[in-house]
This record gives structure tokens, sequence and C-alpha cells, in this order.
């Protein structure tokens, strides 16, 4: 699995998968905001839509559009974040996996995972497994049956990758696919400024292209975001597969594809997927 901040891929398919000059500008004005407001209305607000956003997301993650099914997933995938799990692969070292389990206690005090506290505390920041280990991999298996457990990774994805990365895209005039692009790179990379986490690559794409909200043509931004996400995925080795924009947010964009509608084909890391109809 590629890490969340941090954040694999084999064949798997979803089948669910107040004159007269004053009106003519208000009659303008008017046609001007039908044309833009199913983009702003719909998007990744859309249940459905979001749906084919987190089996995306799974499918380059985890091999497997079933994203419910790896809330028990966890590994060290050996790219220097420590333990790689859940949803969208939470990392010991990088604090959203402290966070997580902090609000797992802050929901359900006493939990399997709440001993593992001032471990998570201690190792945040390095690949270290220090008081971790196979008990911990085991208590999060076990925690992973819970359904208060798999709300805190839903309230932890939502609030630190999903809700931030489509607001970005909705102030940028992004519709559904581009709200998806920042998404998918705001997972792997974080949400910080560096060059090669999300808020990086925004600013590297701006210098190249013009957003909607700017005047700019939504294609040729998110060509431009997608180039300079590619370049910050090979500068570090567990990234350096660009599939997932290759021949999965690529083959979209080209399409013209920009509401994310099914039915959708892609391949990440060789393997084929496809949803045919909404979920």
């Amino acid at each position: 699995m590629i890490t969340a901040a941090g954040v694999l891929a084999a064949g798997g398919a979803s089948l669910a998968l107040a004159g007269t000059g004053n009106a003519a500008s208000a009659t303008h004005a008017g046609h001007a905001a039908a044309a833009v407001a199913p983009k702003a209305s719909a998007g990744l607000a859309d249940p459905h839509k979001k749906e084919i956003a987190m089996e995306l997301v799974s499918s380059a993650e985890n091999s497997s559009l079933d994203w419910k099914a790896q809330y028990k997933y966890i590994e060290d995938i050996g790219d220097g974040r420590g333990y790689t799990a859940g949803i969208i692969g939470f990392c010991s070292g990088t604090g959203d996996m402290l966070e997580l389990v902090q609000h797992y206690t802050d929901m359900e005090p006493g939990n399997v995972l709440a001993k593992y506290l001032p471990a998570l505390e201690r190792v945040n920041g390095s690949d270290s497994h220090s008081g971790l280990g196979s008990a911990f991999v085991s208590a999060w298996k076990t925690a992973a049956k819970d359904s208060v457990f798999q709300q805190a990774q839903n309230d932890e994805r939502d609030s630190v990758y999903f809700n931030p990365a489509v607001n970005q895209a909705k102030s940028d005039g992004l519709g559904t696919l581009g709200q998806f692009i920042y998404y998918d790179a705001i997972v792997m990379h974080g949400p910080g400024d560096d060059p090669v986490s999300f808020g990086g690559i925004r600013k590297t794409a701006m210098k190249k292209a013009k957003t909607p909200a700017q005047g700019g043509n939504e294609t040729t931004y998110l060509n431009a975001f997608l180039d300079a996400r590619k370049a910050a995925m090979k500068t570090e080795d567990a990234h350096d597969d660009t599939s997932r924009v290759d021949t999965e947010q690529r083959v979209f964009l080209k399409a013209g594809n920009l509401n994310l509608d099914p039915p959708l084909k892609w391949k990440t890391y060789g393997d084929s997927y496809q949803i045919l109809t909404l979920p």
C-alpha cells in the first residue's frame, strides 16, 4: 500500500459500481450563472461521486475497489513512514495515525488502541516501531471490527484530506474530476506547503496555468497540476510509479470526463479496473 501523506493496485471490477441595459446584463449574468451552476452544485458532494472517489483511491492504494475492507489493513511498506494502515494509509511516522487513535479514544475511551498513544507520540516523525510491534498490529485489526473505529477513520479522512481538497478545488473553480485529482494528491503527498506536498504541487501548477477561478481553462490547468504532481512523485522512490496519474487520472482528463461520469476504465500499477455505473 502507498501511504496517505506519505500514501498499491490487482485486477477487479465494480459494476455497482432598472432599464433595458440592466435587464440585458441581468439576463447575461443569469446565463453565465446557469452555465457554472452544475459544476458548483454537484462534484464530490454527491455521495455517488464520493463513493467513486473512494474506489479510485483504493484501486491505487489497496489493489481493490472495496475500500471498506481496508479498515483492518496495516503494514510497514518500507517508505520511511513506519506503519501504514487503514482506509487511506494513516502513518505512524507522519502524525495522522496518532491523530486518528486520539480521535478514536475520544469517541470510545479504553479502546484496544488507547494504550499505544504514548508510543505513537514517541515514534511520530520516524519509521520506528518502538512500543508498537506485532501486538499493536493485532490490536489494530481487532479495533477495525469496531464500527466506532471505522467511523473515526472516516472522520479523519474527511477532516484532514477529503474536505480540504474538495473545498480548495471548488475555490479554484474545478469540477468533479478536478476535485478528485486534488483529493488523490493530498492523500499521497499530504496537505503541507513544501514543494512535494499538496500545497507546493498546486503552487507549481499555478505558475504554469491559471485556475478556472482565475479565468483559465480547466483542462489546461489540470494537466499542469498533474505534470507538477508527477514531478513530485519522481523525487521519492516509494512513489516513482506514476501510473495513477498516467493511466488513471490523465485518461479521464484526455477523454474530457470532467464530471467523472461512469463508465470509467483505468489502470493503476499495471492492473485494470472499471466502474460501469454509479455506485
